[in-house]
C-alpha cells in the first residue's frame, strides 16, 4: 500500500495504534506510514476535533436550504397534515383538492413525528383514490422556502 493511501474498511487507526489481523494492512500500517493528525475510522478521514460538514451559507450570509420535490412522475404531490386520527393515520387535504386518509409510512414512522398543520409529500393509491401514502415531511425551513418560492 501506498503511503497516504487509505486502509481496508474496517480498520481502526488511533495515534499509535496500528495492529490489523490482515498481514498485508499490518505492514502497511507502520509507524513510518501513519500521520498522526488523522485518525482513520471507518475509512473516514477526519482530523481531530473537527465536527463534521461546515454549515453552508448563500452570499447574503442566510443558510443553505435543501428542500426535497415531489416526483411528478411518480403521482407524489403536496398536502397538509389537516386531522391526526390515530394508528398511523392522518386526514390531508392534497394539493389536487382532494381529502384523503393518509397512512404514514413504517421508514418515516419513527423517523419523522407529523403534527397537524406540517406540509407533506404524499402518494395516492392507485386502486383507493381516498387514501394515500405519506412518505416525507417539510421542516419549517422547507415550508417557508416552498411558500417563498411558489411552490404552494
Amino acid at each position: 500500500m501506498a503511503r497516504g493511501k487509505a486502509p481496508r474498511s474496517g480498520t481502526v487507526i488511533a495515534h499509535s495504534v496500528f495492529y490489523s489481523p490482515d498481514p498485508y494492512i499490518h505492514q502497511a500500517l507502520r509507524p513510518s506510514n501513519i500521520q498522526l493528525e488523522l485518525c482513520l475510522i471507518n475509512n473516514h478521514a477526519k482530523k481531530p476535533g473537527s465536527s463534521g460538514t461546515p454549515a453552508e451559507f448563500n452570499a447574503d450570509g442566510t443558510p443553505v436550504v435543501r428542500v426535497r420535490l415531489p416526483k411528478k412522475k411518480l403521482g407524489e404531490q403536496f398536502a397538509q397534515a389537516k386531522l391526526m386520527m390515530g394508528a398511523n393515520h392522518i386526514r390531508v387535504s392534497c394539493i389536487d383538492g382532494v381529502e384523503r386518509m393518509g397512512r404514514i409510512k413504517g421508514k418515516i414512522k419513527k423517523r419523522a413525528w407529523i403534527r397537524e398543520g406540517d406540509i407533506i409529500i404524499v402518494v395516492p393509491w392507485s386502486f383507493q383514490d381516498e387514501k394515500c401514502d405519506i412518505i416525507y415531511r417539510y421542516l419549517p425551513p422547507q415550508a417557508d422556502w416552498l411558500r417563498k418560492n411558489n411552490y404552494l
